[in-house]
């Protein structure tokens, strides 16, 4: 099992953000080959793909997706659609540890601004249709989810004023990432004002600035063992040490927690035990699913970062830094580096393929602007948390470099 141990050789994207112009094949195409191009490596030597999506066949009206993709690469290989990259990713992995096939590719698509007029229900309804029925958005849950937390942990006064504000920096740390990010959607430093001004507007606790987009896009990565990637001449070599996932209820109001995310917490129990890993803080780098600035700080909790009711406050004492990374009981912790779902954007098949790729960056040294420096090397571990739905089921990925 040593040498079919899941190494990712290669990875791809797009720019996310909206490409009405261009149909879906065009998108994976690219990413496909920019992931290809690489390690070199033509499309006859795959043996599998993994593909994931949610609306594909409605927005673009696809029928099997498996069959679109072997038209895209002429191929007959086995192939198989998921909703989330981590799926895919997950089920890529486990085909690759048990020696079934040798080299994968991993990829995912979203084309959403392609249905405007519906989009915003088709999230709804796959989020939470009991909410939706009753007349709730896609940004209902996440002020339910700020709600329970702040009457969970009793914050009140001047302390309230300080979770907003802290929200706030969230959205501000993940603009400025994502200025120096040449494939995010939003490429542009805002300030406080800029996320407060439209809740005062609007007379809410999150606004427009605390949500991430709508955006198409797609992204790739070539997965393959231990034994192939030394044959290749791949170094250093990325593994992935941990995929961890759980689930929760589809409804949102019936969970017995309803200040943090069940399934989050689990599944870094299973990455972390998998990867033998014993210490959070070997993983000072992490690409988190902030479809809502709220989501980013409860994940810091989850996650086993800070303590329940506590991540707002080291939010707020982090900002300003230089660095974007958020103070922790005296550590560092670099946290959605490539702008975030917030700035980068957010195609939902796509989305967890943009998490790899920067962990991927960040780990060979190769992110540019957006370096993070561990005592003056690139990081040795990285993970990702990716949900589908609104927490319903979360995913953990652990990556590290030999």
């Amino acid at each position: 099992m040593q040498n079919n141990r899941p190494v990712i050789v290669a990875v791809g994207r797009t720019k996310f953000g909206e490409h009405y112009g261009k149909k879906p094949e065009k998108l994976i195409e690219e990413a496909w080959l920019a992931a290809s191009n690489e390690c070199n490596l033509e499309r006859k030597e795959l043996d599998t793909c993994y593909m994931s999506d949610y609306f594909l066949p409605v927005t673009n009206k696809l029928g099997l997706e498996e069959g679109f993709l072997s038209e895209l690469t002429e191929l007959h290989v086995p192939m198989e659609v998921t909703r989330s990259f981590s799926a895919a990713l997950k089920t890529a992995c486990h085909a690759i540890e048990a020696g079934v096939y040798s080299i994968a590719l991993v990829g995912g698509i979203e084309k959403m601004t392609d249905r405007w007029g519906k989009i915003r229900d088709d999230l709804m309804l796959l989020e939470d249709p009991w909410s939706y029925y009753a007349g709730g958005t896609p940004e209902a849950n996440h002020e339910l989810l700020l709600r329970a937390y702040i009457k969970k942990h009793g914050i009140v006064g001047e302390d309230l004023e300080r979770l907003y504000g802290a929200l706030a920096q969230v959205a501000v740390k993940n603009h400025a990432n994502g200025a120096k990010n040449p494939y995010a959607q939003f490429q542009r430093k805002i300030s406080l004002d800029n996320v407060l001004g439209p809740r005062r507007a609007a007379n809410r606790s999150l606004g427009l600035f605390d949500y991430a987009p709508v955006s198409d896009g797609a992204t790739a990565l070539i997965l393959t063992n231990e034994a192939v990637a030394k044959k290749m001449g791949v170094t250093p070599m990325v593994y992935v040490y941990g995929c961890g996932s759980a689930t929760d209820y589809l409804n949102y109001s019936a969970r017995e927690e309803l200040d943090h995310f069940v399934a989050a917490q689990l599944a870094m129990c299973g990455a972390l035990k998998e990867s033998g890993l014993l210490n959070v803080w070997d993983i000072p780098l992490w690409q988190v699913y902030d479809q809502s600035t709220m989501m980013e700080m409860v994940s810091l909790e989850d996650l086993g970062y800070c303590a329940a009711g506590s991540a707002w406050r080291s939010i707020a004492e982090s900002y300003p830094n230089e660095k974007g990374c958020y103070k922790v009981e005296g550590k560092e912790l670099y946290v959605n580096m490539n702008g975030g779902l917030k700035a980068d954007g957010n195609p939902l098949g796509a989305t967890g393929g943009a998490q790899i790729y920067e962990l991927f960056r960040q780990l060979t040294g190769k992110a540019d602007q957006r370096q993070v420096t561990i005592d003056g090397a690139a990081p040795k571990y990285g993970g990702a948390l990716e949900f589908e739905g609104f927490g319903t089921k979360a995913y953990v990925n652990i990556l590290g470099r030999d």
